[in-house]
């Protein structure tokens, strides 16, 4: 079965406009699926390609676009069990049989798939993509929830709910989020839902209010507070909260060399720090602070689709909520969108979204 030939939006060369192209007929084949997408989140992964330099591994022009939702319209032979079925595909799809997938360590595939790195992605009405890890969504949804909000659990919510997983957080533990913009709005809402108590830090007024009503309990402006101010804050913070885990639980959502260097900086005696936001830029750190706390850092690139079901059930149950963190645009204004997104004209995380795709349920 093939579908016949949308429209989606190219990066043709770096530091250029996104371009409307024509797609070709798509013809899945053996495991392949196509989708008519919902909803592709946009993303900070899609501005380092656009406009920082960072290089995809698929020859230009490509379709950028990697947190999809959306309708299974065409399947391969071995694939038609998915047919009709609305689904998140996964930010990195692992090939499933190489060492580093049987070793469980799927995110370190090497033969991996990620839309809009790998191949065409999701700033399309319809996208090519392997069947395996694709995740199921309920027909019907709860009120408020739609489809095309959904685009973003593929990687702003499944990204830090498997650093926060990683770093097995737990009630008695204290959670510090260095930037709640994008990823970290989703963070901070995890790691409340899983009984941490949750200290978060950024330079944005809005993005640290809304954080604050949404699991935060202790708010810290950057911009107004210096590292010692920041510590000798969550010290109290700490004591005050009852948490009784030894060391922090830091997690480093900014992906800016200002809030790299402020996670790196807050490690203290058995301390935990995910890396999980991205910036092309190097850091200056003494990494020799690891050594004197006995503190581990770790990073992650995306989530396992295993652990895709379990990150949606907390969307699903209420526990993490996306409205109040996205903004849905129409596809067509793709190229004016991203550019917004680079400038930090959009507050929200931004979804593209089709008239083909469009489905509110």
């Amino acid at each position: 079965m093939s579908v016949q030939r949308g429209h989606g939006f190219q990066l043709t060369a770096p530091n250029t406009t996104l371009q409307r192209c024509a797609l070709p007929t798509l013809t899945p084949n053996g495991d392949d699926v196509v989708v008519q997408v919902a909803g592709c989140g946009v993303c900070h992964t899609d501005i380092g390609f656009a406009f920082d330099g960072v290089p995809t591994r698929h020859a230009l022009p490509l379709v950028l676009g990697h947190e999809i939702s959306g309708r299974v319209v065409a399947t391969g032979q071995n694939a038609d069990s998915w047919l009709g079925r609305s689904v998140i595909v996964p930010a990195v799809i692992p090939c499933g049989s190489c060492p580093a997938c049987r070793m469980g360590r799927a995110t370190i595939c090497r033969r991996q798939f990620m839309p809009g790195n790998d191949g065409d992605g999701g700033f399309a009405t319809h996208v090519l993509v392997p069947s395996r890890g694709l995740c199921a969504v309920p027909e019907f949804l709860r009120s408020g929830l739609t489809l095309e909000m959904l685009s973003v659990v593929a990687d702003g919510v499944t990204t830090p709910y498997e650093a926060i997983r990683r770093a097995e957080l737990s009630p008695q533990d204290v959670a510090v989020i260095v930037g709640v913009g994008g990823i970290g709005g989703f963070a901070v809402q995890i790691a409340a839902a899983l009984g941490a108590a949750v200290a978060v830090i950024d330079i944005d007024h809005e993005k640290l209010e809304l954080a604050g009503r949404y699991g935060a309990g202790l708010v810290l402006d950057a911009s107004t507070t210096d590292l010692k101010g920041l510590k000798a804050a969550i010290r109290t913070f700490v004591r005050e909260s009852g948490r009784k885990a030894i060391g922090l639980k830091i997690f480093e959502m900014s992906g800016t060399p200002a809030g790299q260097t402020t996670a790196f900086g807050l490690l203290d005696h058995g301390a935990y720090l995910a890396v999980v936001g991205f910036t092309p830029k190097p850091v200056e750190i003494r990494l020799s602070n690891l050594m004197a706390f006995d503190a581990t850092a770790r990073g992650n690139w995306g989530c396992p689709p295993e652990q895709y079901p379990a990150a949606l059930q907390l969307v699903l149950d209420g526990k993490v909520v996306l409205a109040p963190f996205v903004e849905l645009h129409p596809l067509d204004e793709a190229p004016a969108i991203l550019e917004a997104v680079r400038k930090h004209s959009i507050r929200r995380r931004a979804i593209l979204h089709s008239d083909q795709g469009h489905a509110t349920r």
